[in-house]
């Protein structure tokens, strides 16, 4: 049996452990700061979960007077209906 993929799913194959593992990592943080995802295997992981439409990474001001962006990860609010 074919299974579809619908418009809205993200493309998903099967995830490697080290992927799973900063899913794991980025979903109990919440939000957190790129820089202190301190394994570089798992920064690297980052980007495919991003193109996989599983994590979004964003800027965001720090300061009000300066404008410092820093670089942030969640959980893309669509794959939370997917259960990862």
């Amino acid at each position: 049996m074919l299974k579809t993929i619908k418009d809205d799913e993200p493309n998903m194959r099967e995830l490697s452990q080290i992927e799973k593992k900063t899913c794991n990592f980025i979903k109990n943080a919440g939000e957190i700061q790129t820089i202190n995802i301190r394994d570089k295997r798992m920064c690297g992981a980052v980007a495919s979960l991003k193109n996989m439409g599983l994590v979004e990474v964003f800027k965001k001001y720090m300061s009000y007077y300066r404008k410092s962006e820093k670089k942030f990860v969640k959980i893309n609010s669509k794959s939370l209906r997917h259960n990862i």
